[in-house]
């Protein structure tokens, strides 16, 4: 195994999800087009990193190197730094500076390193002190609540959508219905009857979606899917 990873839901309303885990031998995952943006704890040697890490739009290769712990914040769609918009991390990251040992500069102000288990009251502080907000219009967007948005022009919605995502409305609809049809092949469901249940137009419009946003063809996710790989 090249990595242990462990992971948990959270009760607050501005993470998605929460991960940790170790990375056991070099490896270097592809990983796929994800719709959120995370806060990223690496330690290495004692020391320990600090990356914002944008949405993705396409596949991206990362190098982890054995040794490496790490602690991802995921943050539900719509939440989002002021001062740092999500629409200028797209497919990047920015690494922030060392406070000491124990802390990290974010926004003008020098923050202890959370874990796993009290990220929730660090986000928390975040959002008391304004470093994290989130944009109503967004949110009211995606659970398919339009009243917030209806006086709003359709290039202002985008825009909103960008600064605090890193995608547009139209962009993340493509990465979650490749992501259901991702865990569809993941089960076992036969190609066809995965272009109808995740609403492509043919097999050929599914196989450019799995190619984009996961590096991997149709029939390589079934394979894998049956071998365990």
């Amino acid at each position: 195994m090249s990595a242990i990873f462990e992971s948990r839901l959270s009760d607050s309303p501005y993470i998605e999800i929460l991960w940790r885990g170790r990375v056991e031998q070099d490896y270097a995952p592809l990983c796929p087009a994800d719709r959120c943006w995370n806060l990223l704890f690496v330690e290495d040697d004692g020391k320990v990193r600090v990356s914002v890490e944008g949405a993705t739009d396409q596949t991206v290769l990362k190098q982890q190197r054995a040794g490496l712990e790490f602690l991802v914040i995921k943050f539900r769609l719509g939440v989002f730094m002021p001062h740092l918009p999500a629409g200028s991390l797209l497919n990047a990251d920015a690494l922030l500076p060392d406070a000491s040992s124990t802390s990290f500069w974010l926004n003008g102000a020098a923050w202890q390193f959370p874990d796993f288990d009290n990220a929730e009251a660090f986000v928390a502080r975040l959002v008391r002190e304004e470093v994290l907000m989130v944009d109503p219009v967004v949110q009211a967007t995606l659970v398919e609540q339009p009243a917030l948005s209806l006086e709003l022009s359709s290039r202002t919605v985008r825009r909103r959508f960008v600064r605090s995502t890193g995608l547009t409305h139209g962009m993340i609809y493509q990465i979650e219905r490749a992501q259901r049809a991702a865990a569809l092949l993941q089960n076992g469901t036969p190609i066809l009857d995965v272009v109808d249940q995740a609403g492509y137009a043919d097999q050929p419009h599914l196989t450019r979606s799995l190619r984009r946003f996961y590096g991997q063809t149709p029939a390589q996710m079934m394979r894998e899917s049956r071998t365990g790989v």
